[in-house]
């Protein structure tokens, strides 16, 4: 298996949370998945990391990708961008996608962590990481 489907995987999931209202009502159209220049919001999503591994068989090709989304704040307090984590999750997790490429065969949270990052410890970030079954048509 090629690393084919994960720029469709990423698109899909892009566009399911930029388009869900109660997402947006917390952080307005910041939700990316490259950093914009300039200054930042003081509350945003931004799309990460993401590690694949083949999840090939005798029935055809596939994958098993493990993708993370943060969500980055300097608002004092953990609550803001814990609304908006807990919307992601909701969201995701068994979400419906569907792919430019392939298929996707489920969306499966699997953990989250926040931290303080920074000077002073002035930015908050939370990382919710999850696993996504794909396979290609």
């Amino acid at each position: 298996m090629s690393y084919a489907i994960g720029a469709a995987l990423q698109a899909a999931v892009y566009q399911h949370l930029s388009s869900d209202p109660a997402l947006t009502a917390i952080v307005g159209d910041a939700i990316y998945d490259a950093l914009p220049s300039g200054k930042m919001p003081d509350l945003y999503v931004m799309l990460g990391e993401e590690d694949m591994r083949d999840r090939s068989d005798s029935s055809g090709h596939g994958a098993l990708h493990f993708l993370r989304v943060s969500v980055v704040t300097e608002v004092a307090g953990f609550a803001s961008a814990k609304a908006a984590a807990a919307v992601i999750a909701d969201r995701l997790c068994d979400a419906e996608l569907t792919l430019e490429r392939g298929r996707l065969i489920g969306l499966w949270f699997e953990r989250a962590s926040a931290r303080r990052l920074g000077t002073a410890a002035r930015m908050r970030r939370i990382d919710l990481r999850f696993r996504a079954r794909v396979e290609d048509n």
